[in-house]
């Protein structure tokens, strides 16, 4: 193990992420639904995490290539995803959050979003961490299920290698067998070590990978309790994919908190962390 960083930190857009920092909140829904949607979700999650002090970074795909089905719903695409990611920061004010697939992608969405991500199966991908890496934006890569926490450093060293160090991590459970995922908390402060602050996916973590044949289950009901275990032990922000109506979502309704659902499920780690001091 290496010797514990000095100082974990990162910008996205204006809000700080890290050490002495709030815990931030990235929130949205899983694909860009439509643009009244993002921004019905996206005002509401603003409304509720400023009544608790916490800074707000917004978060959509404008495609989701890595979909269970060839028939799944993947999105509206990069340039009308863009478009509406665009709108959603002009209006709501606050920063955005999107991934990439390929590295052609990043280009023309580190124009426009804050933080480019990078998704869980890709993380080992070279040509893509480092092409988002050489637009300067905050790199957000989350940690496949199939890695161990430790193997996260080939994927940060990647990105540091064209001189961006500003990288956070993302923890999003680990495969359990088929159709099942498990989180190893320990994990938390393995990735923090390596310098990064650590992003805890609160929904993706209770996701059941292609549990339903055609698309991917979830517990939804577990998500509370996850994100209440995440901040205790350690972590910089929180990720949640959140939606009026999950059942009616177009992504991932299985996994997804329910947007009534938010305020006391923050407000009860808001609490936490103050009970340790943080």
């Amino acid at each position: 193990m290496n010797a514990k960083p000095e100082k974990v930190s990162a910008v996205a857009g204006d809000i700080q992420i890290g050490d002495g920092q709030p815990l931030a909140i990235i929130a949205g829904p899983c694909v860009i639904e439509s643009e009244d949607l993002c921004l019905e979700v996206g005002a509401k999650v603003k409304q509720i995490t400023q009544k608790l002090g916490l800074p707000y970074i917004f978060k959509a795909s404008f495609d989701k290539a890595n979909r269970t089905s060839v028939n799944s719903f993947r999105g509206p695409g990069i340039e009308k995803g863009l478009e509406i990611l665009a709108s959603v920061r002009a209006k709501l004010g606050v920063p955005i959050v999107t991934d990439i697939h390929e590295p052609w992608q990043a280009k023309p969405a580190a124009e426009v979003v804050d933080v480019l991500q990078i998704p869980a199966f890709l993380c080992r991908q070279t040509d893509l961490i480092v092409a988002a890496a050489q637009t300067g934006k905050c790199v957000n890569i989350k940690k496949a299920q199939f890695l161990a926490a430790w193997d996260m450093k080939n994927s940060v060293e990647k990105a540091r290698s064209v001189g961006n160090a500003n990288i956070t991590l993302t923890e999003r459970g680990s495969s359990f067998g088929y159709n099942m995922l498990v989180v190893d908390m320990c994990g938390l402060p393995v990735m923090r070590d390596l310098g990064c602050p650590v992003v805890f996916d609160a929904t993706h973590s209770v996701q059941r990978p292609g549990g339903l044949g055609n698309a991917s289950g979830g517990a939804r009901e577990y998500v509370p309790h996850l994100m209440r275990a995440a901040v205790a032990v350690g972590v910089d922000a929180l990720f949640l994919e959140v939606h009026p109506n999950p059942p009616d979502a177009l992504c991932d309704a299985a996994s997804m908190l329910s947007l009534d659902d938010l305020p006391k499920a923050l407000s009860d780690v808001v609490q936490i962390r103050g009970a340790l001091g943080w």
